[in-house]
């Protein structure tokens, strides 16, 4: 675990992520993205700032989620959990999170692939 700072669309978050976590925040553009890492547990983060207030506040954001969506956004996949990340403050979006799960993990649907 490492700690990084991680940047979402109000803001940002400090938190100690993983070696996988940190590749799947990373987009190559030198930051790494707090929607791309995943749900984070409260006790990872230690900091978060919003652009709103714009104030940096010691203490992780609150965590507002929607669980059991059971939402089918393509073949063989489910989104099963929504959640924000928001201001303490002013309840400000600092960053979303999505969990998608497969059906049938063996099939080849729902996998990205690359263009060829």
């Amino acid at each position: 675990m490492t700690e990084q700072k991680l940047e979402g669309s109000g803001g940002y978050v400090i938190a100690d992520i993983t070696e996988a976590q940190t590749k799947n925040a990373d987009l190559g553009v030198g930051k790494l993205f707090l929607g791309k890492a995943g749900k984070l547990e409260a006790e990872k983060m230690s900091k978060h700032y919003c652009k709103k207030c714009e104030t940096e506040f010691n203490n992780p954001p609150k965590i507002h989620l929607e669980q059991n969506t059971d939402e089918q956004v393509a073949d063989n996949l489910v989104l099963i959990e929504r959640g924000q990340y928001t201001c303490e403050k002013c309840d400000s979006i600092i960053g979303e999170y999505r969990v998608f799960k497969k059906n049938d993990e063996s099939s080849e649907a729902g996998n990205a692939k690359p263009a060829q």
